[in-house]
């Protein structure tokens, strides 16, 4: 009856040496973007996803900078904006090691509050729609002004298993998710580059949408560029679990394994 046991113990080690090496595996064979971008034409990279210009919402920060031919007045006009964010919001910090910024808060009405021009309303306006309805109002109280006006609070959140997930704001309106994902240090090799998700406020609904990386049609698609406040979430894919439970798994061969000789050697005595 000794040989039967022996061969009963040898067997169960030899299952869990089996399960130690298949957990210890991950699959490469999603890791690559755009694997299907090879057998485009020239013309077809052509046809990519159109960018649109984000417009103001409440709550918005607007970098704004007044300049005229007047120096005094400038500095009149621009240190009201740097004063801005304290004034109406409290402290506000930047985040993705990005410094901090100043700018006017758009309130609830959707409206901007300028020293000396007064009350603007830009809800639903681009920036560049903005510039002309203040340029067109500060042109009343000063002689040819110059007018600029950009987002100052432009932020996007990457999440999941990415190298240094966190919220961050960017000086450009242009942001695609190649950007954020470049920003977050690309995804780790446990990411699932066939299924991001995007997350957007539509309206004070949540819209979501599935990105795959592996594939060209994410050039095409009209979630390709970001808008203010989108969070992309990377999903873990199964080499993420096997990496967590392996030291389990191991450690539960290790105990099989020297309980496996201890019989052995107990058999034999």
């Amino acid at each position: 009856m000794k040989m039967p046991i022996c061969k009963a113990r040898f067997a169960k080690l030899c299952f869990l040496i089996s399960i130690v090496f298949l957990t210890s595996c991950v699959s490469t064979k999603n890791v690559a973007y755009f694997q299907d971008i090879s057998a485009l034409g020239q013309s077809e990279l052509a046809n990519t996803a159109k960018f649109t210009d984000p417009v103001i919402q409440p709550d918005d920060i607007l970098s704004i900078s007044i300049f005229t031919i007047d120096p005094t007045t400038n500095m009149v006009v621009n240190q009201a904006a740097s004063q801005a964010i304290s004034t109406n919001v409290g402290s506000v910090a930047s985040l993705g090691a990005t410094p901090p910024t100043s700018g006017f808060l758009v309130d609830k009405n959707g409206e901007i509050d300028l020293s000396v021009v007064g009350k603007v309303k830009v809800l639903g306006l681009t920036t560049f729609q903005a510039r002309e309805l203040i340029k067109e109002k500060a042109a009343i109280v000063y002689t040819n002004p110059n007018v600029q006006v950009r987002f100052a609070n432009f932020k996007v959140t990457v999440l999941g298993e990415v190298n240094r997930p966190a919220s961050y704001v960017v000086p450009n309106e242009k942001v695609s998710v190649l950007d954020a994902l470049g920003l977050a240090g690309d995804l780790t090799i446990f990411g699932k580059r066939e299924n991001v998700t995007l997350i957007r406020d539509n309206g004070g609904k949540k819209e979501f949408a599935r990105l795959d990386l592996n594939s060209k049609e994410i050039f095409n698609s009209p979630y390709y560029y970001l808008k203010q406040n989108d969070v992309l979430y990377v999903e873990p894919n199964k080499g993420k679990a096997a990496s967590l439970n392996q030291a389990r798994t191991q450690t539960y061969a290790l105990v099989g394994s020297l309980l496996s000789v201890l019989v052995v050697l107990f058999t034999r005595l």
